[in-house]
């Protein structure tokens, strides 16, 4: 089915994509809120940028603890547009009898990734003010191998479902 014949279905959301959605809400506004608090108490340079040890390897203006939780905001609307039209995404055998099993699939793994996407820039602009006033040193030896099992994790598990699924 090519996607200009695909069915285009209006999916209701499931209690799980409100569920992280409203965690991800959450997450996101305890960030920008955290962060308003702990405006004046931070350094005027406040790590920017971290190797895959975890450490700190850029510095920049306190204004730039902004960045993430921007471009973590841009990023969760945008997919959440996204999440409404799951005929344009990219899908193996899409057939009528499969399509709304793999459209269900398929918005799940956007929803979940968004999620983790905020919580994920929630977490760094976090650990960025406590590392402003030398609560923390940096991210740990652990944040990048569990930064990626959670991303590519997700994906993984989406496709080999979608597979199944067809």
């Amino acid at each position: 089915m090519d996607s200009f014949n695909r069915p285009v279905i209006k999916l209701k959301k499931s209690p799980l994509q409100i569920i992280l959605n409203s965690l991800g809400i959450i997450a996101f506004s305890g960030t920008i809120f955290y962060t308003l608090l702990s405006w004046g108490d931070l350094p005027p340079r406040i790590p920017t940028h971290f190797n895959a040890a975890g450490e700190v390897d850029g510095m920049g203006s306190k204004g730039s603890i902004w960045a993430l939780p921007v471009i973590g905001l841009i990023l969760w609307i945008g997919l959440t547009i996204l999440e409404n039209y799951p005929h344009v995404y990219n899908y193996i055998n899409l057939t009528k009898e499969t399509a709304e099993r793999q459209y269900k699939n398929a918005v799940l793994m956007v929803n979940i990734l968004k999620n983790l996407i905020i919580v994920l820039f929630s977490y760094l602009t976090w650990v960025g003010i406590q590392i402003g006033k030398g609560h923390q040193e940096g991210l740990g030896i652990w944040f990048l191998p569990v930064f990626l099992v959670l991303i590519l994790g997700t994906v993984i598990f989406f496709i080999v479902r979608s597979v199944r699924i067809s």
